[in-house]
């Protein structure tokens, strides 16, 4: 469905159902340049099982217009604009790499509204190699290549999303080729590594956290290692909200390599 956010048309995915006031919400938001697909299995299940899903497309992104982020704050305010528009007075935020410092940022920001909290694939600080912001700027079919390349586990994993002949490697690189192809203005790739290496509000909206919060790490992830969110996960712990850390055989992309692992976890955590 097409929602006007801050005067610009955002798309998200509902799973295949309407939105009814009767059920919670989820709002799942994706990494740098990805979109709504990267969460299918995960957000399809959701929706017929008991839950509204907004599986966005970030503004620049894929089907969404508007000017494309360039913080992590800018795009939390986008979220939020977006209940605002639903008249949806309370969500869960399940975020992806970027988007998990997104959804952090958002529930910091708003707490009232946010009343649980997954974060998948994260790391604070998140920053990135200058050789790959280089690449993703000067030329991005390289980097393109790299990040899948540090994203999965290994090139060719047994059938996990979609099923036997999906290659999940390839599947990866032209997404992210199609979300780079879909802002004709904006380098969305290199704008979008610049916003997770510059923030710097992570361990701050991790103290201000009322609600449970949820860490899905890959153990073999090479983007964000599992390590590399602990300083997130302490923070929550001294917030004195509740903390599940799930660590799941997979790399970055953890929502394609091992959906089912990623679907239990959540299923598990939006019922904490």
């Amino acid at each position: 469905m097409m929602i006007d956010v801050l005067g610009a048309p955002l798309y998200a995915y509902t799973g295949g159902r309407p939105l009814q006031a009767d059920r919670p919400t989820v709002v799942m938001i994706h990494g740098v340049l990805n979109d709504h697909s990267v969460w299918i299995l995960q957000s399809r299940y959701l929706a017929h099982h008991g839950f509204n899903v907004l599986a966005i497309d970030l503004p620049g992104h894929g089907r969404s217009a508007g000017d494309a982020p360039a913080s992590v704050e800018e795009a939390a305010r986008t979220v939020l604009a977006l209940l605002d528009a639903l008249g949806v007075a309370q969500a869960a935020l399940v975020g992806h790499s970027w988007g998990s410092l997104i959804a952090l940022q958002a529930a910091a920001d708003a707490p009232q509204r946010v009343t649980h909290l997954a974060l998948v694939g994260t790391a604070y600080p998140m920053r990135v190699s200058p050789a790959l912001l280089e690449a993703s700027l000067h030329d991005p079919r390289r980097a393109i290549d790299m990040v899948n390349v540090f994203s999965h586990s290994t090139l060719a994993p047994p059938p996990s999303a979609l099923g036997p002949g999906t290659w999940l490697y390839g599947a990866s690189c032209a997404l992210m080729h199609a979300v780079l192809a879909s802002n004709a203005q904006v380098n969305v790739f290199h704008r979008g590594f610049l916003a997770c290496d510059r923030y710097q509000g992570g361990e701050a909206a991790a103290r201000a956290l009322c609600c449970p919060v949820q860490f899905i790490l890959g153990t073999r992830d090479q983007m964000t290692p599992p390590k590399a969110a602990q300083p997130l996960i302490d923070a929550a712990h001294a917030a004195g909200v509740p903390v599940d850390v799930v660590q799941i055989p997979a790399g970055h992309a953890l929502m394609t390599e091992a959906p089912d692992g990623v679907l239990d976890a959540l299923r598990r955590g939006l019922q904490a």
